[in-house]
């Protein structure tokens, strides 16, 4: 079974540790099988690639996968980094809300 994370497609967020701390980006993948999400903009890497009909070769830049332990949500109301926590209103549906500030995200 995948790994349930707090963090999803579309969520921005904050690099909280390693080369890239302190930089903010929008979620673009997430990886549930290896626990990682890929950044736009961010730890971006250089491949090689061999020529095929779809392009030609040589040396392309890409967003590498960071560990989802390393990014923490931005806060709407403040800015900052925040933990991720659940409410569950009066009519069953589940909502995101940030832990710092209350704020639904």
């Amino acid at each position: 079974m995948a790994t349930k994370f707090k963090v999803k497609k579309g969520d921005e967020v904050v690099v909280i540790a390693g080369k890239e701390k302190g930089k903010k980006g929008k979620i673009t993948k997430v990886i549930t099988d290896t626990s990682r999400v890929v950044v736009k903009g961010l730890n971006m890497v250089k491949k090689h690639t061999k020529p095929s009909r779809t392009g030609a070769g040589g040396l392309v830049e890409m967003e590498a996968p960071l560990h989802v332990s390393n990014v923490a949500l931005i806060d709407p109301k403040s800015g900052n980094a925040t933990r991720v926590g659940y409410k569950i209103k009066e009519d069953g549906t589940k909502l995101r809300i940030a832990k710092k500030s209350g704020e639904v995200v």
